[in-house]
């Protein structure tokens, strides 16, 4: 269980920098840079989690040099180049989020932004990135459900995760329904915690409470 939440952890943080990155590279009017991002987003939506975690694990180390790709062998390399295949596909479902909040937001408030001096990334970290996060709070604690759940496709690679441990342990003791409902309980527990942080989160930051004070 720990490193099912270390791995979620450690993606969850990874998707949701590079989310907010793409979100303020595709508000550019740069067509190239939409064009990348894009193309990031569709490519991470329609190819299927594991394959990216494979892909990841088999395929991307034979590009690195012999000594990085050592190190990283020796290093918990299962671990980590999940966590980065994991992280890398939420990102592109979250940066659809988080695109979707900055699109509720009136263009008036960037246009006074600008209007006060305020260059185009002062406004967007100040003024409108904050409102569209906060409207963007419960599709963005579902990501974080799903995450939770996905971290179950590393043990494809070998991560000594929750699901990869139970099946261990299943095929040591042959008692399939003790071993996958102790598990089911631990996904339980920990989406109904992810739930809970999620809610108490909303009532403090939604526009009507926590961001009307602001």
């Amino acid at each position: 269980m720990l490193t099912t939440v270390q791995l979620f952890l450690v993606s969850w943080v990874l998707a949701f920098t590079l989310a907010v990155l793409l979100v303020l590279i595709r508000s550019t009017e740069l067509w190239p840079c939409r064009l990348f991002v894009s193309a990031y987003v569709e490519y991470h939506r329609n190819v299927p989690l594991l394959v990216q975690v494979l892909f990841w694990y088999f395929g991307m180390p034979e590009l690195l040099p012999e000594v990085v790709r050592e190190w990283l062998y020796a290093h918990n390399a299962e671990l980590s180049l999940a966590a980065i295949a994991l992280g890398l596909g939420s990102a592109a479902y979250i940066a659809e989020d988080i695109r979707s909040g900055l699109r509720a937001i009136p263009f008036t408030q960037f246009e006074a932004a600008r209007a006060l001096g305020s260059s185009y990334l002062q406004c967007m970290r100040h003024v409108i990135v904050p409102q569209a996060l906060r409207i963007s709070i419960p599709p963005l604690v579902g990501r974080a459900l799903l995450l939770f759940k996905n971290t179950s496709v590393a043990m494809a690679i070998g991560v000594v995760e929750l699901t990869y441990q139970a099946r261990e342990i299943e095929n040591e003791t042959y008692r399939t329904f003790a071993t996958f409902g102790a598990a089911t309980i631990m996904y339980l527990l920990g989406s109904f915690l992810l739930m809970y942080i999620g809610s108490r989160i909303y009532a403090r930051y939604s526009l009507g409470k926590g961001g009307g004070r602001a």
